[in-house]
C-alpha cells in the first residue's frame, strides 16, 4: 500500500535454493554458490543431485498471479471485434446478439471435455506469459447445469496443468433471455450457489453490478446470500457507469471490488474505509477504448483512478479480465504497460500489483506472490536485466522460462 508498492526488494545477482517445490534459501549467488556441497548434503546424498540453473543475469520475478480471469469458455467474439472497429457501442452489439450471451449459447453447446481443451489452450498462453496462478470466474452458463460444468472444469485444470486456478461462481454475469430479472435472482440464490457450496467447486462469488444487468439491491441479494454458504465476495462494479457498487462492496466488506473504472472519490474513500482491495483492468478499458472515448469528458479514455487509489493507501491489484469480448488477453506485460502509460503507476507499483497485492486478494499472500523462504517456488524469468523493461517493451513475450512448485513448465526457444 502507498509508498511501499514501489518496494520490490531487489537482490541484484541473486539465487534462490528450491526444494520440495518450495522456496527454502534466497540470497545472494556468490552465498548460495559458496556453500553448495553444504547444501548438497541437506538436500540429498550426493552433490551430484542437485540441479544447478545458471539464468545468466536474467530478470526472475513471482509468477505473476491474475486475481481477474474468465478462463473457462467455448468459442470466441470475432464478430464483436469487428463490430467495435466499426464503431458500434457495447450495448448495441449485446441487443444484436452479441455481447456476453454469444458466449453463453457457445458455451452451453460445448461438452465439458471440449470446454476443458479450450481452457488448456488458455492455461498454456498464461504459462507462457510468466503467470501461474489466476483467479477464474464461471458465468457462461447462466442455468444450474452450465455453471457446474464450467466450474468442474476449473477442478480439473487445478488436477492437470501446472497452471493454479482459483474458482469463482460469477452466475450472476447476465440475465437470461427466458426469465425476468428478480426470477434469475431468485433461481440464483435458491439453487446455484446452495449447490456450488455443496459441492465446494468456489472460493468466491461475484456479480456483475450494473446497467442492465444486476443492480445494486439484486447484487446485495447474491452477495449476501454466498456469504452466508461461507463464499468470499468479489464484484465487477463502477465498469459502465458509477452506480454506486464499489460502495456496495464496502458496505459487504468483499474481498476485492473490480473494474472501478467509474468509481469516484466518495467509491474511493468507502473502500479504503472497508480495506476492499481494487482490482483494475486496463485491458478491457483498451479494447473497449472506442466506446469510453466517447463517454469520457476531455477525450480521456476513462482508466481507473489509480493514482488516487494509492495515494489513499489501497493495495491494488492488476488482472487481465481475460475474457473473449471486452479482453481476449492472458499477458500480464501488457497490462503493466498499460497501467504505466494509461493509469501512471511505475512499474515498480505494477509489479507489486500484479504479484503479492494479487496474492492476497486471491488469499494466498502466505503462499504465493513473493520469492521468500517457505513459498511455492513458482517463478517467472525474463530475457531482460532490468525489471523496467517489462512495461517498457511490449507487443512481443520477453519470457525465458517459467517455474511452478520448481518445475520448469515453460521455456523460450532462443537461437
Amino acid at each position: 500500500m502507498g509508498k511501499e508498492l514501489s518496494e520490490l526488494g531487489i537482490i541484484r545477482d541473486g539465487g534462490l535454493l528450491i526444494r520440495d517445490g518450495k522456496i527454502d534459501i534466497v540470497g545472494s549467488s556468490e552465498e548460495i554458490e559458496r556453500n553448495l556441497t553444504a547444501l548438497s548434503s541437506q538436500v540429498s546424498a550426493g552433490p551430484g543431485d542437485l540441479q544447478v540453473v545458471d539464468l545468466g543475469g536474467r530478470v526472475v520475478l513471482p509468477g505473476f498471479v491474475d486475481a481477474h480471469t474468465h478462463l473457462v469458455f467455448a468459442g470466441s467474439r470475432l464478430e464483436d471485434f469487428e463490430r467495435r472497429a466499426r464503431g458500434e457501442r457495447y450495448e448495441q452489439i449485446a441487443k444484436a446478439g452479441g455481447g456476453i450471451w454469444s458466449t453463453v449459447e457457445k458455451t452451453r453447446a460445448a461438452s465439458e471435455a471440449e470446454l476443458f481443451a479450450q481452457a488448456k489452450k488458455h492455461s498454456d498462453w498464461f504459462l507462457k506469459c510468466g503467470t501461474t496462478t489466476v483467479e477464474a470466474k464461471s458465468g457462461y452458463g447462466l442455468r444450474l447445469d452450465d455453471e457446474l460444468k464450467i466450474l468442474r472444469v476449473m477442478r480439473r485444470l487445478n488436477q492437470e496443468t501446472s497452471l493454479e486456478v482459483v474458482p469463482t461462481f460469477l452466475g450472476a454475469h447476465a440475465v437470461p433471455r427466458d426469465t425476468s430479472p428478480d426470477q434469475y435472482v431468485d433461481l440464483v440464490i435458491t439453487e446455484m450457489l446452495p449447490r456450488v457450496a455443496k459441492d465446494k467447486l468456489a472460493a468466491f462469488c461475484d456479480v456483475f453490478c450494473e446497467r442492465g444487468y444486476f443492480d445494486v439491491e439484486q447484487s446485495r441479494k447474491i452477495l449476501s446470500a454466498a456469504k452466508e454458504l461461507g463464499l468470499k465476495l468479489r464484484g465487477h462494479v463502477d465498469q459502465l457507469t458509477n452506480s454506486g457498487g464499489a460502495k456496495l462492496m464496502a458496505e459487504l466488506r468483499a474481498t476485492t471490488a473490480d473494474h472501478l473504472e467509474k468509481t469516484d472519490k466518495q467509491g474511493i474513500a468507502a473502500l479504503k474505509s472497508a480495506n476492499v482491495q481494487p482490482v483494475l483492468l486496463p485491458g478491457s478499458v483498451y479494447v473497449l477504448g472506442s466506446t469510453l472515448l466517447r463517454e469520457a469528458t476531455a477525450g480521456q479514455a476513462s482508466y481507473p483512478r489509480a493514482r488516487e487509489m494509492i495515494e489513499a493507501g489501497l493495495a491494488i491489484v492488476l488482472a487481465t479480465d481475460f475474457n473473449p469480448g471486452s479482453s481476449p488477453t492472458p499477458s500480464m506485460p501488457m497490462v503493466l504497460s498499460l497501467a504505466c502509460t494509461q493509469m501512471k503507476m511505475s512499474p515498480a507499483e505494477a509489479i507489486t500489483a500484479a504479484t503479492i497485492n494479487a496474492a492476497y486478494s486471491l488469499n494466498r499472500g502466505d503462499k504465493i506472490g513473493s520469492l521468500e523462504p517457505g513459498k511455492l517456488a513458482n517463478l517467472a524469468v525474463f530475457d531482460c536485466d532490468d525489471y523496467r523493461e517489462l512495461a517498457y517493451w511490449f507487443g512481443f513475450s520477453q519470457a525465458h522460462s517459467v517455474y511452478a512448485r520448481g518445475e520448469l513448465v515453460f521455456t523460450a526457444k532462443h537461437s
